[in-house]
């Protein structure tokens, strides 16, 4: 491993959260271990056409002049549009800037269009970023030829790599053309920002990854009701603010945000740091959406957005949306309501953050054809006019000089100009990053708890019964773990005098040694009879409770298809959930539930999920199963 540079010494555990103490006292932080005050960038955001360079950097000290700004061109639509029947482009965008593109191709799909004779028509469509990686690495091989994407607009072009390493070379170009960018940010709530001092002085990474280790933090600042610091990170294989979280974190671990190489990832000091760092996460989540939309629960509950997350790590996008009262629970439906009382401020770390570029990129693979590449590039084109980074800066994201909209400015709290933009890593130090990770992450202790009630036997759209097609998923869900990762297996009916039969089938251990015992119980459970819903959740959610680990994510993933329904008297729902809070302020298990079937009680599962800070998923279509667990899993 390279030495740090000489203004950014590793720095000794013990004496940085020392410092770190003495400083929050004062409030007013200084710098730490001598101070991180590199100068990444100089003047004005990183333009996009800085960031198509895979790998490079913000200009630093000494650069020459600043590039002059782009002029943007107006568009030309044809005179009329070409024959029909119409190229039809699927532009495929990642959760985050799926309603710029939306709003994109509203716009361009408005005016006569004309390539190669025929009039376009463009389909946006959506998913996450590591989900369409991954499909784009074999070719949309599970959709219909004449439903896959020619046009990939990948929020950040750190995935473009990660889809060529997984075998996409021949469907993804190597670099894209930016039509926008979105600073990842650390998100606080205004009032934590202010009493930590870092709405006025910004902190290092590595700043950040000591304070969320440091337990006493808020109460050092005279704040006990805000708990321990909780810092949110979505999973660096599925969202780009988790790739963003996870490079800072080997940044600082190495001593350079900016210089990060694959060697440093691979150094054993380095991979023990982010080790220590990763143990503070209370759990991953998918995207961003899902931090922002459980601290929005928790204030429109009487409470405080600091009751779920004292910070998260986001895109300016996110914050603008949040701070006009927009969430999303899943990243598809969104919630417009008034603004919260509690608004986020952006923190830009002073030793760099990455930023989104939002490459488009025309697929190469057999399915687009010479229509198809034209016409989507025309719309790349359309997307870098005026009328294209008008709309740009109407949906929340910095245009191609970097400029934002004053409004989203304001609402957001953005910094108009901020210091120390960097473009994610080289290709190959993403991938090792992305290998990596599930060594550094931490660790699991979780309890898959299932509903076998008599509803379970139930026929589903595939043939199957639910909880044939149920057993799939979760052995399926099951590759996600490794070594180290503690699963275990009960399930919950009542029969006769057996209120939660057949109960614990396969003990909590490690995965690696019980996997096939954990499988073979699986598959002998069958449909029983009543739903003690309330009754296993209090029973199992205190039994894992009684093995709480602080350095493990202590959780049950619950699928239930129906309502409480019992034949003896049992636990009430207000019992169930007076137990969920006691465990949450004590020994908190994550209870993420899973509606399953049409009849599932999704209130009640809302509910028990929200008592415990964990995110609820909805598969009342039970032929998405695999697919909605497979997402929940990504929270380990």
């Amino acid at each position: 491993m390279r030495d740090a540079p000489e203004n950014a010494p590793r720095r000794d555990r013990s004496r940085l959260r020392e410092e770190g103490r003495r400083r929050r006292r004062r409030v007013l932080w200084v710098a730490v271990a001598g101070g991180v005050a590199a100068v990444l960038a100089i003047g004005g955001a990183v333009t996009a056409a800085m960031l198509t360079t895979q790998g490079g950097t913000s200009a630093g000290p000494g650069a020459s002049a600043e590039p002059e700004p782009i002029v943007f061109p107006s568009d030309e639509p044809a005179p009329t549009a070409g024959a029909e029947p119409c190229t039809t482009v699927r532009a495929l965008s990642s959760f985050e800037n799926a309603e710029m593109v939306q709003r994109l191709a509203e716009a361009y799909n408005a005016a006569p269009r004309d390539v190669e004779g025929a009039c376009v028509e463009v389909v946006p469509t959506k998913d996450k970023s590591g989900i369409a990686a991954a499909e784009a690495a074999v070719g949309f091989t599970e959709q219909a030829e004449d439903e896959r994407p020619a046009l990939w607009i990948p929020d950040a072009n750190s995935w473009l790599g990660v889809a060529r390493d997984a075998g996409g070379s021949a469907n993804v170009p190597e670099e894209g053309e930016s039509i926008a960018s979105s600073d990842i940010v650390l998100a606080m709530p205004e009032d934590l920002a202010a009493a930590i001092g870092w709405d006025d002085e910004p902190p290092t990474w590595t700043e950040v990854f000591a304070t969320s280790e440091d337990a006493s933090v808020w109460s050092d600042l005279d704040h006990p009701e805000w708990g321990e610091f909780k810092l949110g990170k979505t999973s660096p294989l599925v969202a780009s603010s988790g790739e963003a979280a996870m490079l800072a974190s080997y940044g600082s671990a190495a001593g350079s945000i900016a210089d990060l190489s694959a060697d440093d990832i691979a150094d054993d000091e380095v991979t023990a740091e982010v080790k220590q760092h990763e143990l503070a996460t209370s759990h991953y989540m998918a995207t961003p959406e899902h931090f922002l939309w459980h601290a929005r629960q928790s204030e429109d509950k009487g409470g405080s957005a600091a009751d779920f997350l004292s910070a998260v790590i986001v895109d300016e996008k996110s914050v603008w949306d949040y701070n006009r009262g927009i969430t999303s629970r899943d990243g598809v439906t969104r919630i417009e309501s008034d603004p919260p009382q509690e608004q986020l401020v952006p923190i830009y770390p002073t030793d760099g953050f990455y930023v989104a570029d939002n490459p488009a990129v025309v697929l190469t693979g057999s399915w687009v054809d010479d229509e198809e590449a034209a016409a989507a590039a025309d719309f790349v084109r359309f997307a870098s006019t005026a009328e294209g980074q008008a709309i740009v800066r109407e949906t929340g994201y910095r245009d191609l000089n970097g400029e934002l909209d004053p409004g989203v400015a304001d609402v957001g709290a953005l910094t108009e100009s901020p210091d120390g933009g960097l473009a994610f890593p080289a290709p190959s130090v993403v991938v090792a990053m992305h290998e990596a990770f599930d060594e550094v992450r931490k660790r699991a202790n979780v309890l898959f708890l299932v509903d076998v009630s008599g509803s379970m036997g139930d026929k589903i759209a595939t043939g199957e019964t639910k909880l044939a097609a149920a057993k799939v998923a979760i052995s399926k869900a099951l590759d996600y773990f490794a070594e180290g990762d503690d699963v275990g297996l009960a399930a919950f009916s009542e029969v006769d005098a057996n209120p939660l039969a057949p109960g614990v089938v396969s003990p909590v251990g490690d995965i690696t040694e019980t996997r096939d015992d954990f499988e073979a119980a699986l598959g002998k459970l069958k449909p029983i009879e009543w739903t003690p819903l309330y009754e296993a959740v209090d029973t199992f959610a205190t039994q894992q409770a009684e093995d709480w680990d602080p350095d493990r994510i202590n959780a049950i993933v619950l699928l239930s298809d129906g309502r409480n329904e019992t034949e003896a008297p049992s636990t009430s729902s207000a019992q169930m959930l007076a137990t969920l809070d006691e465990l949450h302020h004590s020994t908190p298990v994550l209870v993420f539930t899973l509606a399953y079937g049409a009849d599932a009680d999704v209130k009640t599962l809302q509910a028990i999920s929200s008592a415990t800070g964990a995110h609820f998923y909805d598969s009342t279509d039970p032929t998405e199963v695999d697919e909605v667990l497979g997402d929940l899993v990504t929270s380990f």
